[in-house]
């Protein structure tokens, strides 16, 4: 049994869920990746963020915060013409933004993993949930790393889209308890 919300009729999205949802990144350039997917899936459904994924990779330098940090004028205009991914001005500037945040964490804290998984002291939460009505939408961890990352100059990081990033990067498993991945997981 699979969790109800990955639909049987998209390869695409059924492959995220058996392969990469909840996974542990540890990974910089992947966790900065998903920051910005989380970010730019805010008020739009996920299977659209993941069908320009590839379009947001190349758009984006392979998500290497130190090159899309120094991205100016040019490319932000570029950015904003390019169909491969979500053209909203503020979450392009976001991302140009969060690769500068994402060097200072950096700088501060030796890579983005360290400081990222320091919410969970390096271990993934396992949760327990029967239903998917059950999984929250957000939580008291992640309204504090969204007013941390913020306090850091992130964007786009509000509590809901840190929740989502933590349960897509594996800082917790929410995955239904009868769902495969979810014992795999644990």
């Amino acid at each position: 049994m699979r969790c109800a919300w990955a639909p049987l009729d998209d390869p695409s999205y059924l492959a995220y869920h058996d392969e990469e949802w909840g996974v542990p990144v540890h990974d910089d350039r992947r966790l900065f990746e998903m920051l910005t997917l989380e970010g730019a899936q805010a008020g739009l459904s996920w299977v659209t963020i993941l069908r320009k994924r590839e379009g947001y990779r190349s758009a984006f330098a392979g998500f290497d915060p130190a090159t899309v940090a120094r991205f100016g004028a040019a490319e932000r205009e570029r950015l904003l013409s390019n169909s491969g991914i979500v053209r909203n001005r503020l979450k392009v500037e976001s991302t140009i933004a969060n690769a500068q945040a994402v060097l200072d964490v950096q700088e501060e804290f030796g890579s983005l993993d360290a400081y990222l998984w320091s919410f969970v002291d390096g271990v993934p939460i396992q949760n327990r949930w029967r239903e998917l009505s059950e999984l929250p939408a957000k939580t008291d961890l992640s309204t504090r790393m969204s007013k941390e990352l913020k306090g850091r100059g992130f964007r786009f990081v509000g509590p809901t889209t840190a929740y989502a990033f933590m349960q897509a990067a594996g800082f917790v498993n929410d995955h239904v308890v009868d769902c495969f991945r979810h014992a795999e997981l644990a």
